[in-house]
């Protein structure tokens, strides 16, 4: 008899539980398609406007139609920078016709000195395919917070300044959505592979 009444407890917190499943999964459907996520928005989107390095004022809309890669850094960059410069024209070279509408941006964090003539010529002899993007330093202080990425001005001895900055080169889709980033010093094969799955995916 005891073994009855607990079956027949067992079948009834069954039912609860399937009930209370049921009633979560109705609260979560939304007609014509599930609410986006976090990771579903579009990255870096700000209420700020830049310069290209042909002189064109364009907005955060401008990371959006095409996969992107976007780096940021500074013309009097010793090291990293030419380096990363270097590395996306390589990318591109190697990618072929699988680039496809893959486009780099290059973003200064040191607008007081790097005007869109500098950066045409910074970035005009590696590829075609990078735009420098610059702006006023409150414009530019929003991409930075926007994009969540790290700028500080360091004072050198002597006088002058040189600038800590992210060193990864951020990827989005054509949808302006976060894919990953390409790290500083990468393996040239792994970066590539990255940027083939970012161009196939999009």
């Amino acid at each position: 008899m005891m073994a009855g009444s607990a079956l027949s407890a067992i079948r009834w917190m069954l039912w609860g539980i399937l009930g209370v499943l049921l009633v979560a999964l109705a609260a979560v459907y939304v007609p014509g398609g599930a609410t986006p996520g976090p990771s579903a928005e579009r990255y870096g989107a700000g209420d700020y406007e830049l310069v290209t390095d042909e002189g064109e004022t364009v907005n955060d809309t401008i990371f959006v139609g095409q996969p992107s890669a976007v780096f940021f850094g500074f013309t009097h960059c010793p090291d990293v920078c030419p380096t990363t410069v270097a590395e996306m024209a390589h990318w591109f070279e190697q990618l072929g016709p699988d680039a496809g509408g893959l486009r780099a941006f290059f973003i200064t964090v040191d607008p007081e000195r790097d005007t869109p003539e500098m950066l045409n010529d910074y970035v005009g002899w590696a590829s075609n395919r990078i735009t420098g993007l610059t702006g006023t330093p409150e414009n530019v202080d929003k991409v930075i917070d926007a994009w969540g990425a790290h700028a500080e001005r360091v004072p050198l001895e002597g006088g002058g300044y040189t600038m800590n900055h992210t060193a990864s080169v951020l990827l989005l889709n054509a949808r302006g959505e976060f894919e990953g980033t390409i790290a500083y010093g990468e393996n040239s094969e792994t970066a590539i592979g990255k940027l083939r799955q970012l161009v196939g995916a999009s």
